[in-house]
């Protein structure tokens, strides 16, 4: 059995995360499509728009065969983490072929950029050296490229893409990088009809018809049905822990002048997104400090993200009949661990994992029936989408 890895967020799942896999069916229709995803937390530092048992069965609904989560350690970090996490996922899932979304579909391009990356010793001083003169992560990230290669490279999922296959090359891997053309602007906040971004639906997530168009009508059911879970939700719990906290210090991604910042303005701002905006600097992004919010939020120190750095197992989040035939055929030759519960012998990475639940479900009513999940197996979902 042939298999396509795609590592995804699904926050939600959208018409374009469908045209991605239809694309995929009409050029591989034998390959079983394995998602790995991040959980309740994404990589900007926020809460899934929606738990992620319901994103995992959006994703089989429409299309995928299997879906595994990306711990949250890995989840909520920088790319090069992500992309490790994903990428290691997929790789020891046997997977083929990994497809991402691409805003110049070059892979010949981006490939020799990956390369020089890895193989420049100048690249990470260049980096180093821009990030000095004020320019965030991904300019200088573009700019140190354009020395070395003389390529210019902007957009955020061919950055992306530069890092996934950075990851494979580095670590030896043998799944093999596809470009699938992007069809909109990753971060683009405004809808723009049938192909829209997920920032653009999160944005207008309050006027749910006004999205309506942007996703599948599963997703569409499901937004109007399910939890929806928003960073300012957490804004009254984040507030406490910072005017509480002693040694800000010790959270991951947080140094001494954040620290002083956070202590500086907490009383000063009245939401999470001012809070951001009050402590954002050209060193401090957005993303970062969303993330060191986040880590903050969830008691994650630097202590606890240094002593988990490897993927130990892999979790499973749901799978129709074709994922579970693919894992009865691999399983023998699958190293990791497959967990599709967690029971009580736990390790900290999976503790981990159920305090950060725990956290995301703090805010709202009928949490403790979303945390039992976490306990069950219930993960196999008919072809229709149904579960059983």
């Amino acid at each position: 059995m042939k298999s396509i890895g795609i590592i995804a967020e699904y926050n939600p799942f959208h018409n374009g995360h469908l045209y991605q896999i239809q694309e995929i069916k009409k050029k591989y229709p034998k390959d079983t499509i394995i998602i790995a995803m991040s959980g309740n937390f994404t990589q900007r530092g926020e809460p899934a728009i929606i738990d992620k048992w319901s994103r995992a069965q959006l994703a089989i609904k429409n299309g995928a065969d299997l879906v595994v989560e990306i711990p949250y350690i890995f989840a909520t970090q920088s790319a090069d983490y992500f992309s490790y996490a994903g990428i290691t996922l997929l790789e020891n899932l046997k997977v083929d072929k990994l497809v991402f979304g691409s805003e110049s579909n070059q892979i010949e391009d981006l490939t020799e950029i990956a390369k020089a990356e890895l193989e420049e010793k100048e690249f990470d001083k260049l980096v180093k050296i821009y990030s000095k003169f004020g320019y965030n992560y991904p300019t200088a990230l573009s700019l140190a490229l354009k020395d070395l290669t003389g390529k210019v490279i902007k957009t955020p999922n061919d950055i992306l893409g530069i890092t996934y296959i950075k990851t494979i090359l580095k670590y030896h891997y043998k799944i093999k990088p596809l470009a699938i053309k992007r069809t909109n602007e990753y971060h683009k906040k405004e809808l723009t009809g049938a192909i829209s971004s997920a920032t653009a639906i999160r944005e207008n997530i309050d006027k749910l018809e006004k999205v309506k168009n942007s996703v599948p009508q599963n997703t569409y059911e499901t937004l109007t049905k399910e939890t929806l879970y928003k960073k300012e939700d957490y804004f009254i719990f984040l507030k406490y822990k910072i005017i509480t906290e002693k040694n800000l210090e010790k959270y991951h991604l947080v140094e001494q002048d954040l620290a002083i910042k956070l202590k500086k303005e907490i009383l000063n701002a009245t939401s999470y997104e001012e809070l951001i905006q009050k402590v954002k600097s050209k060193h401090w992004t957005y993303s970062k400090i969303s993330r060191a919010l986040l880590h903050i939020l969830c008691n994650n120190t630097k202590e606890e993200i240094e002593n988990n750095k490897e993927i130990k197992y892999i979790r499973l989040l749901g799978f129709n009949e074709n994922g579970r035939a693919y894992l009865n055929k691999y399983k023998k030759e699958i190293q990791l661990p497959i967990i599709s519960k967690i029971s009580k012998e736990k390790d900290e990475m999976l503790e981990l994992e159920l305090n950060t639940t725990k956290i995301y479900l703090l805010p709202y009513k009928n949490g403790e029936q979303k945390y039992k999940k976490e306990y069950q197996t219930n993960l196999y979902m008919k072809n229709k989408g149904e579960r059983i």
